[in-house]
């Protein structure tokens, strides 16, 4: 399969960036990211600077492999992140625009890897359980409803990719706080601090995040498919403390 790239160069976060034309002929079982290796050893070889972009686990599961293809954030696919898009998929797209997160709040760092360290702030100004608790206490002595512990992990699989705020108008991060507020409030030891939702949003304001106005781009683009359901019921949380 023969491929026309455009993609994203910046040297750094002062310099002006812009797309940098590619063409790579490469295998249909290449995987979105094995694509980018490969280029990046032609690069090499010809003693021209590799393509610098973020991964891990390349297995779906942490979501640092946060690019841009073709103006969806993490590819074509739903439900999947980019380490998991592969060349097959784009058998009737020979032409592809590879770029990084589009945010304020994602500087960033070099070509196609953005600083997302803004998430971690969020989640710190979310504080932690104040009560001391002594030794672990048994976990039977806490019981929680199935139905309870489902909707709590559902929002718990939430990875922080921040492919809601890329694809959102507003750039906002209200999803992904939603997603950790109800997985929190929705268990016993969580429901204990009622400011928590009044106090990541305030943080996600001071990173300079969007608000939220209900696009619902947010869910259709989350590979964990967290659901906007859980926006309502931070918003409820917010309004009861």
């Amino acid at each position: 399969m023969n491929f026309i790239l455009h993609i994203w160069r910046q040297a750094t976060p002062q310099d002006d960036g812009f797309f940098e034309k590619h063409e790579l002929e490469v295998e249909p079982e290449s995987s979105f990211l094995e694509m980018l290796d490969a280029l990046n050893e032609r690069l090499i070889g010809l003693g021209k600077e590799a393509i610098v972009f973020d991964h891990d686990c390349r297995e779906g599961i942490c979501g640092s492999c946060s690019l841009v293809i073709n103006g969806e954030p993490h590819g074509r696919h739903q439900a999947t992140t980019t380490c998991q898009q592969y060349m097959r998929d784009y058998h009737d797209q020979n032409e592809l625009w590879i770029e990084p997160w589009r945010a304020t709040a994602f500087p960033v760092i070099k070509d196609l890897m953005v600083d997302r360290s803004a998430f971690d702030r969020i989640i710190q100004a979310g504080g932690y359980i104040p009560v001391r608790t002594g030794a672990a206490p048994e976990a039977n002595t806490q019981p929680v409803a199935k139905p309870v512990a489902d909707k709590a992990f559902d929002a718990a699989t939430c990875i922080g990719c921040g492919a809601c705020v890329a694809v959102c108008p507003n750039a906002s991060a209200t999803l992904f706080i939603a997603a950790k507020v109800s997985h929190l409030s929705s268990l016993p030891q969580g429901q204990l601090d009622t400011k928590r939702p009044a106090k990541m949003l305030a943080r996600m304001e001071a990173e300079g995040f969007g608000s939220c106005s209900n696009y619902r781009e947010c869910e259709r683009v989350c590979p964990k498919q967290i659901g906007t359901d859980t926006i309502s019921k931070m918003n409820k949380l917010l309004y009861q403390g």
